[in-house]
């Protein structure tokens, strides 16, 4: 997220949260942080699997070639113009 912080400035930073927040009430904002992070984990596991159980839910639509008897197949499409092409000249 910030590049570039070092051993230097993580320490300033930990000085700097003590002094505003005391030595008491830095381990209750520790763990309610911790807590959160759990918790948001735990709903994007949710979501996810959610996400999953409902593509195994779906039935995968199977392969369907088109025959080169069906009109408008690729396949009957190119030899008709060729033909037309020999026809022609």
């Amino acid at each position: 997220m910030i590049p570039n912080i070092g051993i230097p400035g993580l320490i300033l930073i930990l000085v700097l949260a003590l002094i505003l927040f005391g030595p008491k009430r830095l381990p209750e904002m520790g763990r309610a942080f911790g807590r959160t992070i759990k918790e948001f984990k735990e709903s994007t596991k949710g979501l996810l699997s959610d996400d999953e159980d409902k593509d195994k839910e779906k039935e995968p639509l199977p392969d369907r070639k088109p025959a080169a008897s069906e009109p408008g197949s690729i396949k009957e499409a190119v030899p008709a113009k060729k033909e037309e092409k020999r026809s022609s000249a």
